[in-house]
């Protein structure tokens, strides 16, 4: 059974707690004798080594360096930032749709290539303003948050136009199934159709469509995921949002999308997949 989000970010606190109760029993260093060399009370030593703090960038830099292994400091900094809020959980957020379409402005302001994989949904950079508010409607309902679907949408494509800014590129991957699968009624979904069309004949945008008879698959469907430049990566699921910056794990996103990219077709033969999924609306 899958662990919770939660349980998921524990393991990760007690994961980079033992490391540096490793560096410290492998510098033959006593809890109290490790304190003393980072000017602090032994209590907090125990209190990091048994992952009921969470040790700040400085604590693990200052922590390394008394070890004499000051190399392993960036990656444990990296480690530790990420186990504390690789889950940020929705029932946390705002419960207001609008307010999270609105989140994370500086990371899009500052996004220059936005790559996304999605198996199930047009992706939100693409999405129309009558398939959004039938999406976000759904998520509403079904986490009972107060219905605000249309004003929702609105900010989502507000949001959306960044894409459109001179020196911004968007490379997006959706599986053909997701061509298929309807939000909102049948006007909001061939407007969304149309809109692909349009969109993806942009020279700032790249949309590559997964046949479902795709062969040989290289990488099996996977959740939705978003890469911001080579820095940062977002997974959707569904009771949390994994929010990714260890750079071995971004690379392993980015190995994954460069394979999904590489089973896509793209131009006339996306379109044929796109005006073949508007033919099924009938």
């Amino acid at each position: 059974m899958p662990a919770s989000p939660s349980s998921s970010a524990q393991a990760a606190r007690i994961a980079v707690a033992s490391r540096l109760r490793n560096l410290r029993k492998g510098a033959g260093l006593t809890v109290a004798e490790l304190a003393t060399l980072c000017g602090w009370h032994h209590s907090k030593t125990s209190r990091i080594e048994n992952a009921r703090t969470a040790p700040s960038a400085r604590d693990i830099h200052s922590w390394c360096r008394a070890c004499g292994r000051p190399e392993e400091a960036p990656d444990l900094v990296v480690r530790s930032t990420n186990a504390e809020s690789m889950y940020s959980e929705w029932r946390h957020q705002a419960q207001e749709l609008k307010k999270l379409q609105n989140s994370w402005p500086q990371v899009f302001n500052e996004t220059r290539l936005f790559r996304i994989y999605s198996s199930t949904l047009v992706p939100g950079l693409l999405q129309t303003e009558g398939y959004a508010g039938g999406l976000l409607g759904t998520i509403a309902r079904f986490r009972g948050y107060p219905e605000q679907g249309d004003e929702a949408a609105r900010a989502r494509v507000d949001r959306s136009r960044i894409i459109y800014d001179t020196g911004r590129r968007a490379v997006l991957v959706v599986e053909e199934t997701a061509l298929h699968y309807r939000m909102g009624d049948h006007e909001a979904m061939a407007a969304q159709l149309g809109y692909l069309l349009t969109a993806g004949a942009l020279p700032s945008i790249s949309l590559g469509v997964i046949p479902r008879s795709v062969e040989p698959r290289t990488v099996w469907p996977l959740e939705t995921f978003h890469v911001y430049d080579d820095k940062f990566v977002s997974v959707e699921l569904l009771s949390a949002e994994v929010n990714i910056t260890q750079p071995s794990e971004v690379a392993l996103y980015l190995k994954a999308f460069e394979q999904l990219r590489g089973m896509a077709v793209y131009g006339a033969a996306a379109r044929t997949l796109v005006l073949e999924a508007v033919a099924a609306l009938q």
